[in-house]
């Protein structure tokens, strides 16, 4: 069925003016002018096409056609401010949806999540693993992604665009000529592979494991380094990719998104 177009503004006025029964007093309430009150009022009339105020020598009063009205619309207007606080129920929420990589999660996300939750007694959380997922899709709140910038979406880098050359801690001393792969960290000019690995995750797993060196993000093998795992051989230098998150503008706006972007920028 069709629906009829609502003059929503107009009929915001029309409240106003009824509850205070006096153009000048709604007015002061809506912050315009009483003669912009009392044209909403006129093209509201004409729209409906009925008188809704009369005024008299007491001052303004409501027709019968207004009264009758006026409830129903009240009522209306209650349940539109319902809607919205339903809508913008995720903004006081205490569970985040995140997509992240595995690895990040686990060697960075995971023990600041743990401390932002102790900071927050009752937050929740839910993980998806791939990162790139539809933000609509998988209903998500924010994502971390290791990219050049966040493109079209808001975001905030994690950490400065750092690299280092790794190897397993048993080979510090003298390094393999080995080099582990993966799609994103192009290998230094003359080096071949003898590990190909599909991402960040695989290519720490692998150079923890002894396979080789391998290019990786400095916050990403951070952790490691301090344990004694690997040892780095180069860098860290500047890279061209960081762990950013990000979340379309609507996300981003959120309370709840901004307090959990201020907390992981600032650990």
């Amino acid at each position: 069925m069709k629906r009829t177009h609502l003059p929503l503004n107009a009929l915001r006025v029309y409240d106003a003016a009824a509850r205070h029964l006096s153009f000048t007093r709604a007015a002061d309430e809506l912050a315009v002018t009483p003669a912009a009150v009392g044209q909403q009022i006129r093209a509201l009339e004409d729209h409906l096409g009925t008188v809704l105020f009369r005024r008299t020598s007491k001052g303004l009063e409501l027709t019968e056609e207004g009264r009758a009205g006026l409830e129903p619309l009240r009522e209306g207007f209650l349940k539109f401010e319902e809607s919205v606080q339903n809508m913008q129920a995720g903004q006081a929420s205490d569970r985040y949806t995140i997509a992240a990589p595995r690895e990040f999660y686990a060697q960075w996300l995971a023990p600041r999540l743990a401390a932002f939750r102790a900071e927050s007694p009752g937050t929740r959380f839910q993980l998806v693993e791939n990162e790139n997922a539809d933000f609509t899709e998988a209903n998500l709140d924010v994502a971390i992604r290791l990219i050049d910038g966040p493109g079209d979406l808001e975001g905030v880098e994690l950490a400065p665009a750092r690299r280092v050359v790794v190897v397993a801690a048993q080979h510090g001393q003298e390094p393999p000529d080995e080099w582990i792969a993966w799609p994103g960290a192009p290998l230094p000019e003359g080096a071949e592979a003898t590990v190909q690995v599909g991402n960040a995750g695989q290519a720490l797993s692998s150079a923890v494991a002894g396979l080789g060196r391998a290019v990786l993000p400095y916050l990403l093998v951070e952790e490691a380094l301090e344990q004694g795992k690997l040892v780095a051989i180069e860098g860290p230098d500047e890279g061209r990719r960081a762990y950013w998150m990000v979340a379309p503008l609507p996300q981003w706006r959120q309370k709840k998104v901004r307090a959990l972007v201020t907390f992981l920028a600032d650990s």
